[in-house]
């Protein structure tokens, strides 16, 4: 499928969904950034049954914000709508295989339950 383009307006809808979700919050003037994009589009080709998804910081510079993203780049990744990992940095493709080995074997019933949603804000 390749890796998609999430923006503001679509950003909660894709990651709220069943299954993984790994986003790379990455940025066209950033070196480490365009070295990092390059590994996780190559990743992507080889775990064809999750969703690769990029935003562009310098575009996205308010949803960066509200997501709490730093720098470029940053590695986010969901499961079953909870973020189970987030971190700033990139990483070569044989450490993101392993993130992925990892994230699907997660038990998510122990996750919910040692992390529970917060309260609605009112």
């Amino acid at each position: 499928m390749g890796t998609v383009t999430l923006s503001r307006a679509d950003f909660a809808a894709a990651v709220a969904g069943e299954g993984i979700v790994l986003v790379d919050f990455r940025a066209a003037s950033s070196g480490s950034s365009r070295a990092f994009a390059a590994v996780f589009d190559t990743a992507g080709t080889r775990h064809p049954d999750l969703l690769f998804a990029a935003v562009d910081t310098e575009a996205e510079e308010e949803l960066a914000t509200e997501v709490g993203v730093r720098t470029a780049p940053t590695l986010m990744v969901f499961r079953d709508g909870v973020l189970v990992f987030a971190e700033p940095g990139w990483l070569p493709g044989d450490s993101v295989d392993l993130l992925i080995a990892t994230v699907r074997e997660l038990d998510m019933a122990a996750v919910r339950a040692t992390f529970p949603d917060p309260p609605p804000s009112r």
